[in-house]
């Protein structure tokens, strides 16, 4: 286990348990919080231990997006800009992680932390979970994704409904727009997001990987460049070793025992 001022890490079995740990700001993005958080997402591309991902946060929020110091400044639009890339490079490196990700939130989402959210592979909430769209508020737009990601997960009507009709959406409203993936009582949100990963880690993990990407690109391509890179991937896959491992489990009737490799 690894604990900072900002953020929790724990490995166990694979499964990396991430907890933002600023709960006294409603766990929001400072400078340092986030160059933690994505250190953290691009060790675990590159550490095998790291199998999956369970991103989740400490106290009533799961995440007020950017601190509102940062809006306080004066900025330079340039200078803005390369900060705000920064923040969009976070949120993005969770979409392009080849391996599960998946959010357990236990309260309050809004900005940024709303693009943490919806960024991760599947997304589980709580009861007490709750979305809010607020950014024109302080005459700004949902950015980081919050108005190109929001369409592409849940279509263009449901995210107009979202964003221009500026309601909060609680936990039913937010499945109900396709924003979560399930509600799960509050006291068993992790247990509920431990169990769920270890499910998807039964899947070959090279598979995962490309499935994931291949998903993410399918909703910015056409159809004919989709078919072109599955074919490239199924190409690559048919020659791992965990391909042959499933096909000789599947003919022996047995759980398959799969590397990575």
């Amino acid at each position: 286990m690894t604990e900072s001022s900002t953020l929790r890490t724990t490995l166990d079995d694979g499964a990396l348990l991430v907890e933002l740990n600023r709960p006294e700001k409603r766990n929001a993005f400072d400078g340092a919080l986030q160059g933690e958080l994505l250190r953290v997402f691009t060790d675990a591309a590159h550490e095998r231990e790291v199998r999956g991902v369970i991103l989740t946060a400490a106290g009533e929020a799961f995440s007020a997006g950017g601190d509102l110091s940062r809006f306080e400044r004066a900025w330079g639009q340039a200078e803005f800009r390369a900060h705000s890339h920064e923040l969009t490079r976070l949120i993005s490196s969770i979409e392009r992680l080849e391996k599960p990700v998946i959010a357990a939130i236990g309260g309050l989402a809004t900005g940024a932390g709303t693009q943490l959210a919806l960024s991760c592979d599947l997304r589980l909430a709580s009861e007490n979970a709750r979305f809010v769209f607020r950014e024109g508020i302080i005459g700004l737009i949902p950015s980081h994704g919050g108005c190109a990601r929001l369409v592409k997960l849940v279509g263009l009507a449901r995210a107009r409904d979202i964003v221009l009709g500026g309601q909060d959406l609680d936990a039913d409203e937010a499945y109900r727009h396709g924003l979560v993936t399930e509600i799960v009582p509050h006291e068993k949100l992790l247990d509920e997001a431990k169990e769920r990963l270890r499910f998807i880690l039964e899947r070959a993990p090279q598979a995962y990987g490309l499935s994931k990407r291949l998903l993410h690109l399918s909703a910015s391509v056409d159809v004919e460049s989709g078919l072109f890179a599955e074919s490239l991937a199924q190409s690559l896959l048919i020659g791992t070793e965990d391909h042959r491992e499933g096909v000789r489990a599947a003919r022996e009737r047995r759980a398959p025992s799969f590397t990575g490799r």
